[in-house]
């Protein structure tokens, strides 16, 4: 099955415009892809249909609608492949830093890979669509698997999100919403767009360098132009060598380069058995208003945690509240059924559930008298063990009708998979000092989350959390993220950017990356500033 989708983008264009020309639709897209001005590869052009509509791509790629003489020749022509989804039209480079994470890659860190690689199959066809449609290398879809190891509901203790490891504000930035009822950087095709957009603005702003480019994605582009002065070169391997980069960015692009000297041969590799997942496949419904995933689930024939898989955007029991035509993602071939039942079931009967946050004042006998519903339903869904002793703020699911189950209140614990806080080994001739200045965190954060007195001696050996605490708050149940309103400030004089974090309620750090702005960036009367600040905080 995945032979054929491989060769979507790795045919000629003359082979594809030849044999599909009747049934992919016009237009097409030249994808030019630059190599890093560091090499010496030629430019190389994919076409790819601008439009074409995933599960026709694979309908035809699979051979349904393919003579059966190509069909066997194409089995053959890949036969002795592990076929991997596409890969071939990013630089790559035989650097020293590169061959040693190729060999930790066949190494320890194998049955890893091999994972990343499989599950790779599953969400790879769609990410490169999208990368296409962008003009991108298909190859830069791989970087997924450095961020997130293809895992949509990966969660970082920096607090990034996604496959593509958004954090809130750049996800923002790239009309990634979140808030208490989705977050749309767990989405595939949402965040797929918003990576290949960021993507094409760093290597714009870095002028056609691709590893320039990739080093900005991981550290922001604020840092990597810093480095950029600091060392007067713009080259990588410079920046990489010259102690300019923290030592995660440094590996971040061999990270990627070794990844796809792997992908291109994996069985000169010791990758010969890979078992690729089924690429995802889904189609496409629109609910007018507010609905229950279980309703979607019943009218469609699908089970609720299928709906929830392909679905992993919606944090909830159901689509947002007040929004309209909201887009689910339904199992192929069951959209027609959906789209049936769904248009002769009645609004007021699409919800079965109504989220309430307690005030002060609510009872339960109150909210039963206000909703039309039993007491004992409200504590049974809820599991309350005490109905006098209602605490203000917490969420309340309310049963709107018979038959309910636990599904919304299991909903309030998120889905996310959160990684590990960071960790560091002390090495002899370490002080707090360096590793502050390696992690880019204060003396005083390493001694408070490791419980250091001020006359602690560190030992060689010694393991240190280097990373704050994963914060819940935006995702615990009974709380809710704050609306956020764009300003721009023009800076004043005598300003500073502590100042103004402390006006609008945020922090200095949150400043520099809306504005892409280094530590020793100094502020000037009339320089604007863009801030997402708290609704209410405006000025």
């Amino acid at each position: 099955m995945y032979r054929y989708f491989y060769l979507l983008f790795f045919l000629v264009p003359g082979l594809i415009s030849c044999q599909l020309g009747s049934v992919v639709p016009d237009p097409v897209i030249d994808v030019k892809v630059k190599p890093n001005r560091t090499e010496t590869d030629p430019a190389q052009t994919t076409v790819v249909p601008s439009d074409a509509d995933p599960l026709l791509v694979h309908s035809i790629l699979k051979g349904h609608e393919l003579s059966s003489g190509l069909s066997e020749s194409l089995d053959s022509f890949l036969q002795p492949q592990p076929l991997l989804p596409y890969v071939g039209d990013f630089p790559l480079s035989d650097h020293p830093r590169v061959m040693a994470f190729l060999d930790r890659y066949q190494g320890r860190q194998k049955s890893t890979l091999t994972a990343w690689l499989q599950r790779s199959g599953r969400y790879l066809p769609k990410m490169q669509l999208v990368f296409a449609s962008e003009g991108l290398p298909l190859d830069l879809a791989y970087l997924a698997m450095i961020e997130s190891g293809f895992n949509v509901r990966a969660y970082s203790w920096a607090h990034a999100a996604g496959p593509w490891q958004f954090i809130e504000s750049t996800g923002q930035m790239y009309g990634l919403k979140n808030d208490w009822w989705q977050d749309d950087r767990l989405d595939l095709e949402h965040s797929t767009r918003a990576a290949a957009r960021f993507l094409k603005d760093l290597y714009k702003r870095f002028d056609g360098d691709w590893y320039l480019a990739v080093a900005a994605y991981n550290a922001g582009p604020g840092r990597v132009s810093q480095a950029i002065r600091a060392s007067g070169s713009r080259d990588f391997w410079d920046l990489a060598d010259g102690g300019v980069l923290r030592t995660e960015t440094i590996e971040y692009v061999p990270k990627l380069l070794a990844a796809l000297h792997l992908a291109r041969d994996p069985q000169a590799y010791g990758f010969a058995d890979l078992e690729l997942a089924e690429p995802i496949d889904y189609e496409v419904v629109t609910v007018e208003s507010q609905t229950d995933l279980e309703i979607v689930a019943e009218l469609s024939g699908a089970g609720y945690q299928k709906i929830k898989e392909l679905n992993p955007a919606l944090k909830r029991w159901s689509t947002p509240p007040g929004v309209k035509n909201y887009q689910v993602r339904v199992p192929v071939g069951t959209a027609e059924q959906f789209k049936q039942l769904y248009a002769d079931l009645p609004a007021e009967q699409r919800v079965r559930y109504h989220r309430h946050q307690i005030k002060s004042g609510d009872t339960l006998l109150l909210l039963a008298k206000r909703y039309q519903i039993q007491v004992d339903d409200i504590i049974a869904l809820n599991n309350i063990s005490n109905p006098r002793a209602l605490q203000l703020g917490r969420d309340l699911i309310l049963p709107l009708r018979e038959g309910f189950t636990q599904r919304p209140v299991e909903s309030l614990a998120d889905g996310y998979v959160r990684s590990r806080r960071r960790s560091y080994t002390v090495q002899s001739g370490d002080s707090l000092w360096s590793i502050a200045r390696r992690f880019e965190v204060t003396e005083k954060q390493l001694r408070v989350w490791n419980t250091l007195g001020w006359s602690n001696m560190l030992r060689p050996g010694q393991v240190l959390l280097v990373s704050q605490p994963s914060s819940r708050v935006a995702q615990q149940a009974g709380t809710s993220p704050q609306p956020t309103a764009e300003v721009i400030y023009q800076v004043e004089p005598g300003d500073t950017l502590w100042g103004i974090g402390r006006r609008f309620a945020v922090n200095t750090d949150q400043i520099r990356q809306w504005n892409d702005l280094t530590r020793e960036h100094i502020l000037r009367p009339g320089q604007k500033l863009t801030l997402l600040v708290p609704a209410g905080r405006q000025g």
